[in-house]
């Protein structure tokens, strides 16, 4: 079996996650805990989902977001058989 994220560290992680209250907050976070490439790689895969969830196809989500078929094809595969977290957060937002 593969590696599981439910580990004491992801826990903690989650907890101090959830103090943060403002975008500034978050922003400082993200900057602290990741590199620039792996804040911005995330957020591509947000957007991708995004756009898959509205009904893009493939091109029109490349010409959008810059990414590529690859990462859009993994992410169209967690939209598909993941366990719903992104989906269940997208759907939050609308």
């Amino acid at each position: 079996m593969g590696q599981t994220i439910h580990t004491e560290a992801v826990d903690l992680m989650f907890d101090a996650m959830q103090t943060l209250k403002t975008r500034e907050e978050y922003y400082a976070f993200f900057e602290d805990l990741c590199t620039v490439k792996e804040v911005l790689s995330m957020a591509q895969r947000v957007e991708v989902a995004r756009e898959l969830s509205q009904g893009r196809t493939y091109m029109e989500v490349t010409a959008d977001t810059g990414a590529s078929t690859a990462t859009i094809s993994r992410v169209n595969r967690i939209m598909n058989y993941g366990t719903d977290g992104l989906k269940n957060a997208l759907q939050k937002l609308e």
